[in-house]
């Protein structure tokens, strides 16, 4: 049986990289492991080309194993994504931009302001190879002022504070609470994982929701960001299970999926292999 799942594991792996696999671009930083780098070189038979109910098959197959390894479970861990899964904000950004902004001389429309946030989120951050260090705030007032044109410095403030309250954000499911008390309960250890800076915990805080989670993997703290494959072996470093014993929920393919399966983790993507924290605790075996 054992041999059985690690092949199935295998087509897996190998089916969703092939089929999800980023070109790599001149320069840039890699974090892809050996196993991913095989992925490259072999290709299953034609005989084991997955698709469709075959996917589904091997699946059913392998969370089967999994359950059945670890008495019921199909993992120990549950790594969640913070911006995007646990938490959205309540408010469009560029609306918030605009609406505390005017008092500042903010004058683009929100249309305006979402473009340019965009365009200055996706340049290459110079001053450090990570984007959050620390409180983040260099990062933001660079996003801020390119966002909306404007540098005072009390506007940056009151925005930034603001991202910091209840008011900013809100849960993405109703029953989350509900969910992670059963999965703690059942032996199953949660973390959050995310991109962000020193803010998270005061804003985990905030939503009442820090007590939930068994730790939290900060990227500011950790000095790693998603893709990287370190910020999810610090997880589970800080939950003392090993990286194949953890699934990760997110929203992002990149950063999520593909970071999380670079370091050795199952990973499902939020909003499409799972709609809710209620079915990625019934995929691990608990009823809720």
């Amino acid at each position: 049986m054992a041999s059985s799942a690690r092949r199935i594991s295998k087509l897996l792996t190998s089916s969703n990289q092939m089929r999800f696999a980023l070109p790599r671009r001149s320069g840039s930083p890699s974090f892809s492991t050996a196993a991913a780098a095989e992925v490259h070189t072999e290709a299953p038979p034609p005989s084991e080309v997955l698709s469709g109910p075959r996917i589904f098959d091997l699946v059913k197959d392998y969370e089967d194993y999994r359950r059945n390894l670890y008495g019921g479970l199909t993992h120990k861990a549950l790594l969640v994504d913070a911006v995007g899964t646990l938490v959205v904000p309540s408010q469009p950004m560029a609306q918030i931009y605009r609406q505390i902004g005017e008092k500042y001389g903010v004058e683009y429309s929100e249309c305006e302001i979402l473009n340019r946030y965009r365009w200055a989120y996706e340049q290459p951050w110079g001053r450090s190879r990570l984007r959050y260090v620390n409180d983040g705030r260099p990062f933001w007032q660079y996003i801020v002022s390119s966002s909306t044109g404007c540098s005072d410095s009390q506007y940056f403030e009151e925005l930034y504070n603001y991202y910091t309250t209840e008011k900013a954000w809100h849960l993405c499911d109703p029953d989350a609470e509900k969910v992670f008390q059963a999965l703690r309960k059942a032996g199953v250890k949660v973390a959050v994982v995310s991109n962000f800076d020193t803010r998270l915990r005061p804003l985990l805080k905030a939503l009442k929701c820090d007590h939930w989670f068994d730790a939290v993997a900060v990227s500011a703290e950790v000095e790693a960001e998603k893709p990287n494959p370190m910020i999810f072996l610090k997880a589970c470093e800080f939950l003392s299970v090993q990286p194949e014993d953890a699934v990760h929920v997110g929203d992002d393919r990149r950063n999520d999926i593909w970071g999380a399966r670079d370091a050795g983790c199952d990973a499902w993507l939020w909003g499409s292999e799972v709609q809710s924290f209620k079915e990625v605790a019934q995929r691990i075996g608990v009823e809720v």
